[in-house]
């Protein structure tokens, strides 16, 4: 050994050293990690309102800076998501389907002892079930979503003072609160089991911090959060005066465009959609989106305006996607209708049997009145338009001085009964309003329409609002028990709901 040792170059064994060393730095340095660092937090910002291109932009440069930083290949899956959930188009699905596995695969060689490991697959399985429910690929979704719920849930017992745990595992519990009974095999079989309350608890937890997570996240928890509280908790006034209070810049925010847009046409508010649509920032550097021509069209059939079918149109000839396709046109058809434009009215009918899904209910509904011969009667048309939009006094004009003596078809009669109710309900003449839901629903128990269990639901929104719980819960029950009708699912949802928030 001494031999070797006087024999071995010196240099040498001080070269061997210092490589190693250098060896052990760089592989030390090559260590994947989570660093969501301040370029990362920019990039997620302008991501979350949809400037797409500046987002990868920044997040291409963090890359070649930092090639260890596994965040920007979970944002990146944030980009994916906004533009095929949003667009639908499948040619990008083609292109970027395989990218959610990659990025996964990618995020596994992270350090697993980090809260955000399991958090960031647990978002990218739970945008990917989003994105799969659009191009109808209901088993993988349903998949896709009990891994992200199992990771959630994983996640918040590992690394409970988390806070994001909250922003994702909460909507995840309140959606799997309220699975309607259409679906609840698939809940059962994936093992999926929620709570409304706890969900909501969660959500507005992590919305009261004041932490770095809660202001890095805090526009996609508010995206969660006023939807879940719009449909779920019923709470619209709630959240319209949420957006007005918290200041949300509906107008350079893209995200909060849409939701502002979407949820004011959900709303019976077309006006303040058409003011929020009118006002939103554009430039090229936001995510083209044929849904605004979508919403703008909704927003201007309701208000009986002229330009509705530009929108319209403009909407069928650039959407690429599936969903809304055959709800659109049928409102097209609609608007060629009561024009009096009858052989246009019957063209675009005709593209309802050729063009979109029948996947969602009222895409089924579409479908199902395209194929039946049958046209809207035009003043139940009106009505319901004015009303939906918000326009209560033009749309009882419409039924002023009529009775159910009118109209000749069982199922018009039924409506007239059902829409006097809304419109008075709108109008906050609720005795009105419960006479006519309570007539509609004797009535249209066994039809098909969705009258009666609308009705039903209605009155049970009204015995909430007044605190009779338990009236309110009779009648969602009876929209429960109400079978074969349109609608049933989300009726179902809704009601469901509605027992659950009485029931606490």
């Amino acid at each position: 050994m001494t031999g070797f040792g006087k024999s071995f170059p010196r240099t040498i064994c001080r070269s061997l050293i210092i490589g190693c060393f250098v060896l052990t730095c760089l592989r030390t340095a090559a260590q994947p990690v989570f660093d969501f660092n301040d370029e990362c937090r920019r990039a997620y910002q302008q991501i979350i309102m949809l400037r797409l291109d500046r987002g990868q932009k920044i997040l291409d440069s963090e890359k070649r800076k930092h090639p260890d930083n596994l965040i920007p290949i979970y944002l990146e899956n944030y980009i994916d998501f906004f533009i095929l959930f949003f667009n639908e188009d499948p040619a990008e699905f083609k292109l970027r389907a395989s990218n959610g596995e990659k990025r996964l695969k990618l995020i596994d060689h992270g350090p697993s002892n980090s809260p955000l490991y399991l958090f960031t697959k647990s978002i990218i399985h739970f945008q990917w079930a989003a994105v799969n429910v659009k191009f109808g690929n209901n088993w993988e979704a349903g998949w896709e979503f009990r891994r992200s719920f199992l990771e959630s849930k994983s996640n918040l017992r590992k690394f409970g003072d988390f806070s994001p745990n909250d922003m994702l595992y909460g909507p995840m519990q309140v959606a799997a609160g309220t699975i309607p009974d259409g679906y609840k095999w698939l809940g059962n079989l994936l093992g999926i089991k929620g709570s409304i309350r706890e969900g909501m608890t969660k959500l507005e937890l992590f919305l009261n911090q004041k932490n770095e997570w809660a202001l890095l996240f805090h526009d996609e928890a508010v995206f969660y959060y006023l939807y879940l509280k719009f449909y779920i908790e019923n709470k619209k006034d709630d959240v319209f005066r949420f957006i007005n209070d918290e200041h949300l810049d509906v107008r350079n925010n893209h995200l909060f465009t849409y939701l502002a847009a979407n949820l004011g046409i959900n709303d019976q508010q077309a006006a303040y959609t058409i003011k929020v649509l009118s006002q939103k920032s554009e430039g090229p550097e936001y995510l083209i989106m044929p849904a605004w021509d979508m919403e703008m069209g909704y927003a201007k059939l309701d208000g009986m305006e002229p330009d509705a079918a530009v929108y319209l149109n403009r909407f069928v000839n650039n959407f690429q996607g599936r969903f809304y396709m055959k709800d659109v046109l049928q409102k097209l058809s609609w608007f060629y209708y009561l024009e009096n434009d009858q052989k246009r009215a019957e063209s675009v009918r005709k593209m309802i049997l050729q063009k979109g899904s029948a996947e969602t209910e009222s895409e089924k509904q579409a479908q199902q009145e395209a194929l039946s011969g049958y046209w809207p009667d035009k003043t139940l048309l009106r009505a319901r338009l004015l009303n939906d939009g918000g326009y209560h006094r033009k749309a009882l004009q419409q039924l002023e001085g009529k009775t159910e003596a009118d109209f000749n078809r069982p199922a018009d009669k039924l409506e007239f009964s059902y829409r006097l109710g809304r419109i008075y309900d709108d109008l906050n003449r609720k005795d009105e309003a419960i006479a006519k839901y309570l007539l509609t629903l004797s009535e249209g128990a066994d039809a098909p329409q969705y009258f009666a269990a609308r009705s039903a639901l209605q009155i049970g929104y009204i015995y909430e609002a007044k605190g009779d719980k338990s009236q309110a819960i009779s009648y969602y029950q009876q929209c429960l028990d109400l079978k074969d009708h349109e609608y049933k699912n989300s009726l179902d949802q809704k009601a469901k709901a509605g027992i659950a928030r009485c029931s606490e």
